[in-house]
């Protein structure tokens, strides 16, 4: 009976390690399953910004809109090729009523007959008033707009992607400023609790401190849900496996020079794809004008032809039932109505081209204001960072002497926290002050229309 009790007993305890053996592969599996979906990536902002144009969807719809004016621009062409046609139809008619009298003769048809007709044509344009030209000129135009409007959006995407970027690079700045003030903190529990045990301090003291690292706790939530967020969006935008956690490397926000503003708006005139863009939307509505005043002039087209004529009910030529005329010669048409019905066509077209004309002015003085305003908002963000750079000094100095007056039991543990609390507050705010330096750079990049180049 003992046996079978001691046989029973190493039974359950091979099952129970054979359990756990099994328990312990399993967790295994799952933590490398999670390593391999769960995978950091440490990105350049340069590395960043050439993923993500690599795999924008915006930009590949842009690409798309370049092959359609490509296509018209090609079909333009193809207008000015000659045309040609072929055509053979088959009749038979029935005639009941084949007499016909004329006084004192007369004259019969055939109950029945049969007709094959082959037409084989072929026209070149020799003279159209320039319209084919014209034609390509426009669709030409319209190509070189449509790559523009790939620039622009890349521009976009570009902007886009650094913004997101040097978000992220924001709440990850913090987070350290955070893990950084949270062991400090402990520390100064710790020293607090000491002092409570020995009398020096109360127990609202240390509750002060605790209080402390709660409140910084809670920025820490809400700064990892913040990431989480952009971290997200960001694999979306450079099209990374959405479990991708992406560690940036050490971003240098205050290493550009300051130039002049007018370097800057200078940039802007000679860059930015919108006024070029309306430059080329003028030479199309120039080219429209010129293309309505072709209407009004004459066609000339040289024309040929073959005829095949057969009387017979079988398609095939039989000797003496065909005949095949074969002619060649010029066409020339004109519509002269265009002459008063193509002036309010013109009209219109000249309005169109002076509207373009007045947009210019407007896009240029909306560009100088938003030059001017990104310049000026780069020139606060920087000054905004050296007076922080101050106040860090400050807070820094002032937390040194609460600490050594804390250990001399002269200030008080609200004195100490605050302090600290002070410079907690001035390093985030340097951090997020330089990241916002940096992105402010990059608008004002953007606008000068130098962002990718």
């Amino acid at each position: 009976m003992i046996e079978q009790i001691n046989n029973s007993t190493q039974y359950d305890k091979r099952g129970r390690m054979l359990l756990l053996r099994h328990v312990f592969l399993l967790l295994l599996m799952v933590v490398s399953l999670l390593k391999v979906n769960a995978q950091d990536r440490t990105l350049t902002l340069d590395e960043a910004v050439k993923l993500g144009l690599a795999n924008s969807k915006t930009l590949k719809y842009s690409q798309s809109k370049i092959d359609q004016a490509v296509s018209q621009y090609n079909q333009a062409k193809d207008r000015a090729l000659p045309t040609g046609s072929v055509s053979y139809m088959y009749s038979r008619a029935q005639i009941p009523a084949n007499t016909l009298a004329f006084g004192p003769s007369s004259f019969s048809l055939p109950k029945s007959a049969n007709a094959n007709l082959g037409i084989a044509s072929l026209a070149e344009p020799i003279y159209a008033g320039g319209k084919f030209r014209y034609a390509k000129e426009s669709t030409d135009l319209l190509v070189k707009i449509a790559r523009l409007d790939v620039d622009n959006n890349r521009d976009q995407v570009s902007y886009g992607i650094i913004n997101a970027y040097y978000n992220l690079y924001k709440v990850l700045q913090s987070k350290k400023v955070v893990d950084s003030n949270l062991v400090t903190v402990d520390q100064q529990i710790k020293q607090a609790q000491r002092f409570f045990e020995q009398g020096i301090v109360t127990k609202n003291d240390v509750l002060r401190f605790q209080l402390q690292r709660s409140n910084i706790e809670l920025n820490g939530i809400e700064l990892e849900s913040n990431r989480k967020v952009i971290n997200y969006n960001l694999d979306v935008l450079l099209g990374l496996p959405e479990t991708t956690q992406i560690n940036i490397n050490q971003l240098n926000t205050l290493d550009h020079p300051v130039l002049p503003l007018t370097n800057y708006l200078d940039s802007a005139f000679a860059n930015r794809a919108e006024l070029r863009q309306l430059d080329l939307r003028t030479r199309v509505a120039e080219t429209n004008i010129k293309n309505i005043r072709a209407d009004k002039s004459p066609t000339l087209a040289a024309t040929a032809g073959a005829y095949y004529v057969d009387i017979s009910i079988n398609p095939l030529p039989s000797r003496g039932n065909y005949i095949t005329p074969l002619t060649v010669g010029l066409a020339l048409s004109w519509n002269f109505g265009s002459l008063w019905t193509n002036k309010n066509r013109e009209s219109e077209a000249r309005i169109e081209r002076d509207q373009t004309i007045i947009n210019k002015g407007i896009t240029t003085d909306n560009l100088k204001n938003e030059v001017n305003e990104n310049y000026q908002n780069y020139i606060a963000a920087i000054n905004k960072v050296n007076l922080l750079q101050t106040a860090i000094a400050q807070a820094t100095e002032n937390n040194r002497l609460q600490q050594s007056r804390y250990r001399s039991n002269i200030a008080t543990a609200t004195d100490r926290a605050d302090a600290q609390t002070l410079l907690y507050q001035a390093q985030i705010d340097l951090e997020l002050a330089k990241a916002d330096a940096g992105l402010a750079y990059y608008n004002l990049l953007k606008s000068t229309g130098k962002i990718n180049k």
